[in-house]
């Protein structure tokens, strides 16, 4: 009787490629579902769960994602300095004008596993403001979805 053998995907023979993604008129939380995705390797038939398979991502225009309702106003970020009274808060337009990248960031951050793999999957993200990135060396594809 034949049994099917589990495949097991070794982390040197995983093949990564790059993207590049536009982020002008996308809503927020649908791109970082794309990009985590991405990261993750899920989109590749030989995905495992347990081993880095995922691609590179370049984001440009992160500045220009959009999001819907009222979350520019509504929503906050949290942060702490770890002293007393020390919690920090920004709204979404605040965060704008400080860190427009680190809204995207922390959208795929959230979507990726919270361990030492989600860590170095996220260092495979590369978010740009304006249409300029400094990674045409490695010929990243356009990616529609």
């Amino acid at each position: 009787m034949y049994t099917q053998k589990t495949f097991v995907l070794n982390p040197a023979d995983a093949e990564k490629k790059w993207h590049l993604i536009d982020a002008e008129g996308k809503v927020v939380g649908r791109l970082a579902t794309e990009i985590a995705n991405l990261l993750k390797g899920k989109r590749n038939p030989k995905y495992t769960p347990h081993t880095d398979s995922g691609d590179y991502v370049v984001v440009i225009n992160a500045e220009k994602a959009v999001f819907t309702g009222k979350k520019l106003d509504n929503k906050i970020y949290y942060s702490h300095t770890n002293h007393i009274g020390g919690l920090k808060q920004r709204t979404v337009k605040e965060q704008l004008a400080k860190n427009p990248t680190r809204i995207l960031e922390l959208a795929v951050k959230g979507m990726l596993p919270k361990s030492s793999l989600g860590r170095k999957q996220l260092t495979k993200l590369k978010l740009c403001v304006g249409p300029a990135h400094g990674h045409e060396s490695q010929n990243p594809v356009a990616y529609a979805y």
